[in-house]
């Protein structure tokens, strides 16, 4: 009887197929799921199985020649992938059909047989994590990294990385990352490549295809356009948010168009947004370490403003056009008597406060009721239409670069796309 790992042969009412036995995953027992030899995954109704015969592994001499062609020709672009960790860098164990982390690149080019056409790939380990646990300084640390591979001369790099805070690091490395003359791509994967409906392969062609035909100079992200496998987005890292938990189309642009879309099938890219160029490389890798982000809900305590009394920055994820507690309508809350003096305390103490949305899409306009402009009086700077985690990196990079005085003009000023001029609303949940 044929199990995980074997060289099968699955004969069904309509074709034969074969490939390496895969375990078929807990919510799939109804599915074969068979690792072809392209490198890929496919998945069949085991109503329609007839037949599963074992065969004989494949010869080590053509898995030789196999790995041979993964080498590339000598006149593709060179393109590093970082490693961090993350479902991007996991692969299956066909022997047991299990799931582990892998970085070499001949693992990830049996994953994506196509990559060897694009370009000649290199592989650095830097940690295997989830993005979960990301903290300012393995920043520092991806920041060292990118200035040894663009000194080595590569043209491009992809950073692979868990989906939970992809967003959220690319934003920050396009604030340390000042100017680069090669593009940088943030690259993650919402299903892991056991399931036959992994993105990962597809992420990783449409990264290195982007980065093989454009001349493009910064810090994005290539994700799925949709749940279909058909195109990829090439996304700002300054104005993109992961927005569902499990969809493979789970980042979407807020405020902001794509930069650019690569067709899958066509290998083709169109560009979208037109972006400044760079030809040097320029890093300010330090991060200030204290800064908080906060989020207003309703029934807040003075005490959740006061604990950043001493701190050197503060962004407010607010209600609305840009708003917190702190008028008392009646007797039940008569406690928000104390939200705005704490919240005055917090800047006097030198922390720089600064004011989004939690709406996400539209911009933060504290003019336009009395409660929004008691708060500016406060010394709240309105963050215009910056993500709260874009504001919250960005703040922590300017604090630790500049003056206060000088952070707290910058901190309303576009500098990577951050903040848009005017706000897409056709792009509204698009």
């Amino acid at each position: 009887m044929a199990k995980p790992g074997d060289y099968v042969e699955v004969t069904t009412s309509e074709e034969s197929i074969k490939g390496i036995l895969l375990e078929s995953p807990e919510l799939d027992k109804d599915v074969v799921i068979v690792k072809l030899d392209s490198g890929y995954n496919i998945g069949i109704d085991k109503k329609k199985v007839r037949k599963t015969s074992l065969l004989q592994q494949p010869k080590a001499a053509e898995k030789a020649a196999k790995k041979e062609k993964t080498a590339g020709s000598k006149n593709l672009p060179k393109i590093s992938i970082l490693h961090t960790g993350g479902t991007i860098a996991s692969r299956v164990d066909y022997r047991t059909g299990s799931v582990y982390s892998s970085f070499k690149p001949e693992d990830l080019l049996e994953l994506s047989p196509e990559l060897a056409d694009i370009a000649k790939f290199d592989s650095v380990f830097l940690s295997n994590m989830w993005s979960d646990d990301l903290r300012f300084p393995h920043f520092e640390k991806i920041a060292e990294a990118i200035e040894k591979e663009v000194k080595r001369g590569v043209d491009g790099i992809i950073i692979g990385m868990g989906t939970d805070n992809l967003a959220v690091a690319a934003a920050a490395v396009s604030f340390i990352v000042e100017s680069t003359p090669i593009p940088i791509i943030f690259v993650g994967a919402q299903r892991s490549s056991d399931r036959g409906s992994s993105d990962a392969a597809m992420n990783l062609i449409c990264a290195a295809t982007f980065i093989a035909q454009s001349d493009y100079t910064g810090v994005a992200l290539c994700m799925h356009e949709s749940s279909s496998d058909n195109d990829c987005l090439i996304l700002p890292a300054c104005k993109t948010r992961k927005m569902h938990t499990s969809r493979r189309d789970a980042f979407r642009p807020v405020n902001a168009k794509p930069i650019a879309r690569v067709n899958y099938e066509t290998r083709t890219v169109t560009t979208i947004t037109k972006t400044e160029k760079a030809d040097k490389l320029t890093i300010k890798p330090k991060m200030e370490d204290k800064v908080g982000l906060l989020k207003i809900h309703i029934h807040m305590q003075p005490q959740q403003f006061e604990f950043y009394k001493g701190y050197k920055g503060l962004v407010i994820e607010g209600t609305g056009l840009g708003h917190t507690p702190g008028q008392i309508p009646d007797d039940i809350a008569a406690m928000h008597k104390k939200i705005y003096p704490a919240i005055k305390e917090v800047i006097k103490s030198g922390c720089v406060v600064v004011m989004t949305s939690q709406c996400l899409y539209g911009r933060v306009q504290m003019s336009v009721y009395d409660k929004g402009r008691d708060l500016t009086a406060l010394g709240i700077i309105p963050g215009e239409d910056m993500l709260p985690e874009t504001a919250f990196v960005k703040l922590a990079w300017l604090l630790a670069n500049h003056t206060k005085e000088e952070t707290k003009k910058l901190i309303a000023e576009n500098l990577r796309g951050e903040i848009s001029s005017r706000s897409e609303e056709k792009n509204f949940l698009a």
